[in-house]
């Protein structure tokens, strides 16, 4: 009953909280200016991920969930939140942005939250030794920044996010994971009580602040809760996470291959293509969260299921992702008969 309570605490205060936030980023000239890779017309207040926070904290010290995590996990917290707060305020560098991603994930690993070993089929298992550190270091990065890159339309990094935190807490409470399902709760509620606020047309934007935080917690507690998985130690959050992570890998081997740097923004990522697809705003972002909530579904059935219904599920999951790719890569060919054929079938606008 007190994990219900403080979700709807923590819900609550993220409704009030955000408000005050919006006005205090204006204050402060916290504020998104349009350009010509944004998808906003207008300047937008964008210090949202702080009132995210504060109702994280508030949550926390409702439930006060046992752990030898927890003082790793909120002192890991605060440097991301205050690294995504001055990046809002002031817009860091990428390598400072990066240094700062660096200690945060550092301050878990010295906490005990690494991945010591990967289940392998036929009760094979694969210890790290070493390795689990910059391993452990390089997930946490990779899921904070993948939460970032697809922070680009009204909604979609915090309604995203939300799907994967219910996903999260549904598996640790079936497998008794309690500190887990405390922390993704309240975390789930900071989330929702912020969405109404940012979902299409936004009133204020989570900012960097909001979205690495949220990447951050989402990536330790995949850490937490699958490490005794059947098959695959990562291979659960990794299903959860497909559509950000499938993002994050496209984006890097696009900027590979014009030899950008990859800290380098675009407007390739799935939710601009979309756009460009033929899609509404709100129709992208809610395709986006069908995809989620399949990858979702996905991974609840993978982690129920036997050896070969686990390797037919990421079979199928990598399929599905393959014919997205390919549809939405359309876009950027000029082949406009095939193109508006599949326009057709989903209902989007047809290509003038």
């Amino acid at each position: 009953m007190i994990y219900f309570v403080a979700f709807f605490i923590c819900l609550a205060a993220s409704l009030c909280l955000t408000p005050f936030v919006k006005k205090f980023a204006i204050k402060i000239g916290a504020t998104d200016l349009p350009n010509h890779r944004k998808v906003h017309s207008v300047s937008m207040p964008r210090l949202g991920g702080l009132a995210i926070y504060l109702s994280f904290i508030i949550g926390f010290l409702i439930i006060r969930p046992e752990s030898d995590y927890t003082l790793a996990i909120l002192g890991g917290s605060f440097i991301i939140i205050l690294m995504g707060f001055l990046d809002d305020v002031m817009t860091l560098s990428p390598k400072i942005k990066l240094v700062g991603q660096l200690m945060a994930a550092i301050v878990i690993v010295i906490g005990g939250i690494q991945v010591d070993f990967i289940n392998l089929p036929f009760d094979g298992r694969l210890y790290l030794g070493w390795f689990s550190i910059p391993i452990t270091i390089l997930w946490i990065i990779s899921i904070t920044n993948a939460i970032n890159l697809i922070d680009g339309l009204d909604g979609l990094a915090a309604g995203v996010s939300s799907i994967v935190l219910l996903t999260i807490a549904g598996l640790a409470i079936a497998e008794g994971n309690y500190f887990v399902f405390a922390v993704s709760v309240i975390m789930l509620g900071s989330s929702l009580g912020f969405l109404p606020y940012n979902f299409f047309p936004a009133k204020i934007f989570m900012g960097d602040s909001g979205a690495y935080f949220l990447g951050y917690i989402i990536s330790i507690l995949s850490l937490l809760g699958f490490k005794n998985v059947t098959m695959f130690s990562l291979v659960v959050p990794v299903i959860i996470l497909a559509v950000p992570i499938s993002d994050t890998l496209f984006a890097i081997i696009r900027r590979m291959i014009k030899k950008k740097p990859l800290s380098a923004p675009d407007k390739s990522h799935l939710h601009h293509r979309l756009l460009r697809f033929g899609f509404s705003h709100q129709e992208t972002v809610l395709l986006i969260y069908g995809m989620s909530a399949f990858f979702a579904l996905s991974a609840i059935v993978f982690s129920k299921s036997t050896l070969w219904g686990s390797c037919f599920i990421i079979t199928f999951v990598l399929f599905v992702i393959e014919l997205v790719v390919e549809l939405v890569g359309l876009v950027d060919v000029n082949y406009k008969p095939m193109l508006n054929f599949y326009k057709r079938l989903v209902g989007a606008k047809k290509i003038p």
